[in-house]
């Protein structure tokens, strides 16, 4: 009876979850139900279950709205229906058109109309009007009724009852960014739209009761059901199995010799039993087609890191999918992948952010547009911004609502709508809020991808699924997880430019070498990693330090060491200790002992979970891979959390384990959770980790460059210039001579790119690259007038950061003949000069500078001066030590002078707030301090410039750091121009 139900699918406008609107049916003995989200097929596959779990006939369909206009509704007869349903929408949405008034012909679905759009005798076999129960006495001699069998009773669902028509139009408003009193009547579902018991809703068709029957016989001929399961993805890769296992035998076997050489007996059974599970698993597909798309990486020379618990197998690294050796660092094979396991194992495959779009196209095309699709997210209402969203469309003013936000329980002085905000904001607590697009997952289909969805144009041109990767595997679908970092950025970059500047090919793939190389060991044991991947911060180099990590063993475990997890539990500071003495300690028990003894008896990576609970308290290794996998932040029911959780007392009880050492190991278990690495994928890491090491240790300059262009480090590119000038390049301000778009280097010598000038158009720089191309460099601001077509305000930005200071003229000399080269035309004379037109000759007063105008210029033009901070300062140095001597003044209160760099600001228990700075001394040393909560007051606030800082060196692990009691900003010199 129900032929248009929505959930909160129906984004902005439904308000119930699919589970929901079935419960609420069962609830009233409704028997069937028809889901047809707005322009959405997000709960199709939770909806049918739900059904099916409530004994209810589930039919799913769509309705298809333009620009907010109701158009149709379309009802799938079967699974064919839903496919050419979907494929409507996505036709709809990849090309952009408008959808037609009039549906297209559809052989496997029903059509109903809201309204009369064409006469009744002109709908075909499929198109139906649907009437209204409100609108049932407009048939009384009615056209329509020569038509029985073309009329539906038509009643929307958005709400469970009639008091959430206010949800709704919470909802509405939000949608279309006005406030609530605004909204009219075509903008929200009429307040009828809720469920009633069947009986109600037929009582109000008692005149025409064909309508009713019709309804029900349109119903009658509808069904839906869906298989699930891993043969939904693509089944192979050459066409047969047997052709699949056979080209993955070759390709692996192939690669054991190149990677292990002829005798490796215990390479080779690995590889021997690894492809027998593989087959029986079913997986070689799987296996071939990642193998496949990193093969088109790296015709096109892009760079990849292929991690994730894929990174396990040494399969994978034989093929070349990853360059972690899983003998090497005895990498646990069950965590890859064991026969209770039905998902694959998970490649996450890492390209440069400048080239993961070319590959996510290869793959598109590859594998064919109708059956390759990236994952939707669901972005929901969550946090502080519901209540912002609720008070706009309330209509308070922004200072209402932040005291809302600061203090909603405060209702004697916050607004007379805050009990309202507030109540509708946690009814909006995690309901979809828009589609966006996943971080890189892609599925690759077996059957055509409108079969389980419809698809959706995302900004960048790719086309997305409506639901999100739980649901993906609720399917049985396996993504490919094809992602983008920067880190692979720096690298390749850095490694291009070494061969333009100095003429050398670096080979930074032969890991092996990279690994025992003793300047990079060097590098890792001081922590100085600033510009490498996923060590750079100060976090993970003050722990680098700590370690004196010289290895590549040890850098694997602190990749997954640093991270909050371990950290927030005490093991990190633990391990340390353990790793410092480790004959000093006891196990907590044998099987920590047997099965953790490389890190010391503390958990450190997803895997340690799984031997742990196996091997202690006799969980089967399929319950342990779920634990693993909750524990690893996956989205799990409760209830199998609970389930596991007292399977592990009840055994640990069993095998005679104490009550208070089974509470500490499960302790240390529920540390790990959402935040621990498998330990292939922090090998991964820890690969590209060296690579960066390698680069930053012998091409220093170019390293850096490459850092600096590819954006997103942890730090800002001052200090990332700081440090290509510490290893002894020189930087210079951009030069439209030798400058280009992006940061270059020629030599030792630095030219920042016109991309950093404030104010700047990327117009503008391209022509001045142009020109500079086609007639060569610039001989003085005339001739760079006449040939380059801007306006004067890109000219005067140019002056002020010394782009033509190669002319040997002053910066107010150059603005004077700026002003005389730029008459009336100037700007539209032809980029192309035949003949050389000398400017005049003008002779100028003496035209000063002041000492520091440069450096103010770069201030406001760069965010940063090229000139050290330290010469800016307003008066002399106090009287302070350096980072180098904090060794000498050991437990000694001192004062210290620093640059600002960075900080980290972490809440302590009693909901304090501490810092944790990072710093540059006068010399160019990085020091650290740390900041406790200082009575009366929860944040320090401190940004950029130089401070005096007065406190007692720490050290802890033989790495010293300031406790600061006392923090003061120095002052800078004023700007003369100015005052």
């Amino acid at each position: 009876m129900y032929l248009n139900c929505h959930t909160y699918f129906s984004l902005r406008y439904g308000t119930m979850s699919p589970e929901e609107l079935v419960v609420s049916a069962k609830e009233l003995g409704i028997g069937t139900l028809v889901l047809t989200d707005i322009n959405n097929t997000s709960a199709t596959l939770d909806f049918v279950r739900c059904c099916e779990r409530e004994k209810i006939k589930p039919v799913v369909g769509i309705e298809f709205r333009e620009s907010g206009i109701l158009r149709y509704i379309g009802i799938a007869k079967n699974n064919e229906g839903f496919r050419e349903l979907n494929t409507l929408l996505t036709s709809h949405s990849l090309s952009g058109k408008p959808l037609p008034v009039n549906a297209p012909y559809l052989q496997h679905a029903y059509v109903i109309y809201p309204k009369l759009f064409k006469p009744l005798n002109q709908y075909k076999d499929y198109e139906l009007l649907g009437v209204r129960p409100e609108y049932v006495y407009r048939l009384f001699r009615s056209e329509l009724l020569q038509y029985p069998g073309k009329l539906v009773a038509w009643q929307p669902v958005t709400f469970k009852e009639e008091n959430d028509f206010g949800l709704h139009t919470v909802l509405r408003a939000i949608d279309l960014n006005t406030i609530i009193s605004k909204l009219n009547k075509k903008d929200t579902a009429k307040r009828s739209e809720f469920l009633q018991l069947e009986a109600t809703l037929e009582e109000k068709y008692t005149p025409y009761s064909n309508i009713i029957d019709n309804t029900k016989k349109i119903l009658s001929q509808c069904s839906i059901g869906f298989e699930t399961g891993i043969h939904l993805n693509r089944r192979t890769f050459t066409g047969t199995k047997e052709g699949d296992f056979s080209l993955l035998s070759k390709l692996a076997l192939n690669g054991s010799l190149q990677r292990y050489g002829e005798n490796n007996k215990a390479a080779y059974r690995r590889v021997e039993k690894e492809l027998s599970v593989i087959k029986q698993q079913d997986f070689c597909s799987y296996f071939l087609i990642t193998w496949d798309i990193i093969r088109y990486g790296r015709s096109m020379g892009y760079y990849h890191v292929g991690r994730g618990s894929g990174a396990n197998s040494i399969v994978a690294f034989c093929i070349g999918i990853t360059d972690v050796d899983p003998l090497d660092l005895d990498l646990y094979f069950e965590r890859f992948i064991n026969p209770y396991r039905t998902s694959p194992p998970d490649f996450d495959i890492d390209f440069s952010w400048k080239d993961r779009d070319d590959v996510l196209d290869y793959i598109i095309k590859r594998y064919g547009e109708g059956y390759t699709a990236l994952l939707a997210t669901y972005n929901t209402f969550k946090g502080r911004s519901i209540i912002r969203e609720v008070g706009k469309v309330f209509g308070l003013p922004k200072k209402e609502i932040d005291a809302i936000v600061r203090n909603p329980f405060d209702t004697e002085n916050n607004h007379e709508l805050s009990k309202v905000i507030w109540h509708y904001g946690q009814r909006l607590e995690g309901v979809p809020n828009y589609l966006s697009i996943h971080a890189g997952g892609i599925l690759i289909t077996e059957q055509p991808i409108s079969y389980y969805t419809a698809l959706r144009q995302m900004p960048k041109g790719f086309p997305v699924t409506h639901f999100d990767m739980y649901a993906a595997e609720e399917w049985g679908f396996h993504k490919f997880d094809v992602l983008s970092q920067r880190g692979l950025g720096h690298i390749k970059d850095a490694v291009d430019l070494v061969a333009r500047n100095q003429g050398r090919i670096v080979n930074i793939h032969d890991v092996s070498k990279i690994k025992s190389d003793d300047k990079v060991k060097s590098l890792l044991r001081a922590g100085r990693c600033m510009g490498c991947f996923y060590i750079e911060s100060p976090a993970m180099r003050q722990l680098l330090s700590k370690l004196k990590c010289e290895d590549y063993v040890h850098l694997v475990a602190a990749s997954s060491i640093i991270r909050p997890g371990v950290a927030k539990s005490g093991m990190m500071k633990e391990y340390i200790k353990r790793f410092h003495n480790p004959h000093g300690f006891e196990y907590l028990h044998e099987v920590f002992r047997e099965h953790l003894g490389e890190t010391f008896g503390v958990m450190v990576y997803q895997e340690d979970v799984m031997k742990v609970v196996h091997h202690f308290a006799g969980l089967d290794l399929d319950e342990s891979d779920v634990l693993r996998r909750i524990m690893s932040g996956k989205k799990h029911r409760k209830e199998t959390l609970e389930h596991l959780k007292k399977k592990y007392y009840d055994n640990c009880h069993e095998r005679g384990h104490s009550e208070s050492l089974a509470k500490e190991v499960w302790r240390q278990v529920e540390s790990f959770s959402g935040y621990s690495f498998c330990k292939a994928h922090s090998a991964s890491y820890a690969v590209e980790s060296l690579q960066s090491l390698y680069l930053k240790a012998y091409f220093p300059l170019e390293f850096m460059v490459a850092v600096i262009n590819n954006f997103g480090g942890f730090y800002r590119t001052p200090f990332y210039l700081h440090e290509a000038m510490m290893s002894g390049g020189n930087i210079h301000a951009p030069c439209v001579n030798n400058s280009r778009f992006l940061t270059d280097i020629f030599g030792q010598e630095i030219f920042i790119g016109f991309k950093h000038i404030k104010g700047l158009e990327e117009k503008t720089a391209t022509r001045i690259l142009a020109s500079k191309e086609r007639n060569g460099i610039y001989t003085g601001l005339s001739d760079f007038m006449r040939r380059v077509n801007i306006g004067i305000e890109q000219i005067e930005l140019l002056i002020r950061i010394g782009a033509f200071r190669f002319t040997g003229k002053k910066k107010a000399e150059l603005m004077w003949e700026k002003n005389a080269s730029s008459g009336a035309g100037w700007m539209h004379r032809p980029p192309c000069i035949l003949f050389d037109d000398s400017a005049d000759d003008f002779i100028l007063p003496g035209l000063d500078e002041g000492t520091f105008d440069s450096a103010f210029d770069e201030m406001e033009l760069l965010g940063f001066s090229l000139r050290s901070p330290f010469e800016l300062l307003a008066d002399p140095l106090p009287q302070h030590i350096l980072a180098k001597e904090m060794f000498d003044f050991m437990g000694k209160y001192v004062a210290m002078v620093g640059r600002y760099v960075c900080r980290k600001d972490v809440r302590t228990k009693h909901g304090k707030i501490m810092h944790f700075g990072n710093w540059l001394d006068s010399s160019g040393d990085v020091f650290d301090s740390v900041h406790f909560p200082r009575k009366g007051k929860t944040r320090i606030y401190f940004g950029d410039g130089i401070y005096l800082l007065e406190g007692k060196v720490v050290s802890e692990f033989g790495c010293s750091s300031l406790e600061v009691n006392r923090i003061k900003q120095l002052p800078f010199q004023e700007d003369s121009r100015y005052t």
